[in-house]
């Protein structure tokens, strides 16, 4: 997508996010956290969200990777298991009360680090290399730092400048210059309380040293620091109970199926709990009896209601079960606790976390008009060429499997050639006609991008999608066409209306009369390209033909409410499972004014090696021709 003005042009690598977050969920053993990038990296444990920084994009692949996963380490092996939490929300507080609140929490911050990495070393000596190209990276950038707040006079600055460049010297003999007439004074006691941090052992050690620098800095220093090196985040985990029932085993429900009825919002909600006693239990209680529902159909009736005990009511049930000797205290088969609903959850988040509050809104093409139809015959008469020579393709093909031999068999019919009776160990002098089927196995879905950026694309992509249609028709390969986008004026945090337009459905693909449809496509808006690819997936599941391909038309990376982030990351994400069902999934870019090398990685990240790329927008058709052609063939060879 061509654009004049670009004011944010990260692009995400949504392979190297999720290779961070395979790497995090490893370190911290919980499948839930997941890893973002943002400005500073930070462990945020109420989200179960790792962050890594941006500070490492636009550097070399090495020294990117590298800062990314040492980011990943010093939060999830690091501050995760090593740092007090406590003694965080102490000096956090305690720092607001000083002269020089952001210097104390970015020098505790970068202490902090320092101190993690050694460990993160020693527990983990493949970590060094990755941490020995961050402190060569960060050597560099606090070096021209100080140089450039020495000549804007950014003394408060220059101190924490030269408190990494004391902890990270590579010689003992680094002597600090002067830096003002007023500040020299303090700059020998500032380096001892630096070098006494080297014998932290604890948080609580980082805490009381820094704490000393910044009471020894506060009567020198005019005001606080200016820039953001780091950040120090307060987690609020701790004030947040831990409810006895979220340890609990919660075993996963017997059957996977949904009710088709609806809750009408008048009914009534039982939930009664009673303590059962057994083997295992290590202290038996006053009342026992529970149940624990773990087959039955998912419904859409949310029970978070409980009604008053009446007088007679009474507990009546029959229970079927069966017992069998279990292993006691042994918990290696047990699951996760406590597990968040992570996009696989079939009720609350079929679509995918991000796509949670998406909702799929099917609209039928009316009666199409004189001018769409007129319109229509023009583009099939100029697709006629390329139509009939893949027509031409496929029957030739069919027929030489119809009438393709398979010889050097035992049995069958004897071939007329006998010297192999006399040549070969082996007495294969029989053959078989095999009669193959003339029909091709397989599904076509056409999913075409309807954002507003397709306004200047949409005429062409609409002769490429006749081509589409019109060949596999004459082929008689049922296929659907759908345009999808999303009202960007109605989408909110709890609901964002995604609309899916099918001028050609799998019931009237090969129906004669049907295409001129597809001419009552037009661009829209917004674009949620995962949500849209997990609907078409579960479309093309439907379907029992052994081939399935899907195939995006794009023209940029996905945009949508709340979607700038992750988009790229859920769209890969899509892409992926799609692939894991069975189903090829292709994207075709469109492109009007050709392609930049930040626009082939976004589609490479999302794709892989199965996007195609249009250099320009009247050459779809001469792309599209080869690609059906080639799958086609495919099918007929399986």
């Amino acid at each position: 997508m061509y654009r004049f003005i670009d004011f944010n042009d990260e692009k995400i690598d949504s392979l190297l996010v999720m290779e961070l977050s395979d790497l995090a969920k490893t370190l911290v053993k919980d499948s839930e956290y997941e890893v973002e990038l943002r400005v500073h990296s930070y462990l945020d444990t109420a989200d179960k969200k790792i962050y890594a920084s941006h500070f490492w994009n636009h550097r070399s692949e090495i020294y990117m990777i590298s800062g990314m996963k040492s980011d990943v380490y010093l939060r999830a092996l690091g501050n995760y298991y090593f740092t007090d939490q406590k003694v965080v929300h102490k000096f956090i507080d305690w720092s607001q009360s000083t002269k020089l609140p952001r210097f104390a929490k970015q020098l505790f911050a970068l202490a902090e680090d320092l101190r993690l990495e050694e460990i993160c070393k020693r527990k983990r000596p493949g970590m060094r290399r990755e941490f020995t190209n961050r402190r060569k990276v960060y050597l560099g950038f606090f070096q021209n730092q100080w140089k450039v707040n020495m000549e804007r006079s950014l003394f408060t600055d220059v101190l924490f400048n030269l408190a990494y460049l004391v902890w990270n010297t590579q010689t003992p003999l680094f002597e600090i210059p002067g830096i003002h007439a007023d500040i020299n004074p303090v700059l020998s006691p500032y380096r001892k309380n630096l070098e006494y941090l080297f014998d932290a052992r604890s948080t609580n050690d980082v805490a009381k040293n820094c704490m000393q620098i910044v009471t020894l800095l506060e009567d020198f220093v005019k005001r606080d620091l200016l820039n953001d090196y780091f950040h120090l985040h307060n987690s609020e985990t701790q004030e947040q109970p831990i409810n006895y029932r979220d340890l609990l085993r919660k075993d996963k429900l017997i059957n996977d199926d949904q009710s088709e009825e609806k809750a009408a919002g008048d009914e009534e909600f039982f939930k009664e709990e009673m303590k059962t006693w057994h083997r295992e239990t290590s202290e038996p209680g006053k009342n026992f009896l529970q149940f624990d529902l773990d087959q039955g159909t998912q419904t859409d009736i949310f029970t978070n209601e409980a009604r008053e005990g009446e007088a007679g009511d009474q507990a009546l049930a029959i229970v079927k079960g069966k017992a069998g000797k279990s292993q006691y205290k042994d918990y290696s088969d047990m699951e996760d606790l406590g597990r968040k609903n992570d996009g696989g959850d079939p009720v609350h988040a079929p679509y995918g976390l991000e796509n949670r509050y998406a909702e799929a809104i099917f609209l039928s093409p009316s009666l199409p008009k004189n001018e769409e139809i007129s319109q229509y015959q023009l583009y099939k008469e100029s697709m006629t060429l390329y139509q009939k020579k893949l027509k031409r393709t496929i029957d030739m093909t069919l027929e030489h499997k119809k009438q393709l031999p398979r010889t050097r068999l035992q049995i069958g019919r004897l071939n007329k050639n006998v010297i192999d009776f006399f040549t070969d160990d082996q007495k294969r002098l029989f053959y078989k006609k095999t009669e193959k089927s003339t029909k091709i196995d397989a599904v076509f879905s056409l999913l075409v991008d309807c954002s507003a950026s397709m306004q200047d694309k949409m005429e062409e992509t609409k002769k490429g999608i006749t081509l589409f249609h019109e060949a596999l028709k004459s082929v008689r390969v049922p296929h659907e066409i759908t345009g999808f986008w999303e009202n960007a004026n109605d989408a909110t945090q709890e609901r964002q209306p995604n609309y899916f337009s099918q001028p050609i459905t799998f019931s009237n693909s090969l129906k004669r009369k049907t295409g001129p449809e597809i001419m009552q496509l037009k661009a829209e808006e917004d674009n949620r390209d995962g949500f849209a690819i997990r609907v078409m997936t579960e479309r093309l599941l439907s379907r029992g033909e052994k081939q399935k391909f899907l195939i995006v038309f794009s023209d940029g990376e996905p945009a949508a409410f709340g979607y700038d982030q992750n988009g790229i990351i859920d769209t890969h994400m899509a892409v992926i499972d799609a692939r894991k069902k069975g189903i090829e999934v292709i994207n075709i870019y469109l492109s009007v004014n050709g392609v930049g090398d930040e626009q082939r990685k976004v589609f490479q990240n999302i794709y892989g090696a199965y996007s195609l790329i249009s250099p320009s927008i009247e050459t779809l058709p001469e792309l599209l021709f080869p690609l059906l052609k080639k799958l086609l063939l495919k099918s007929l060879n399986e």
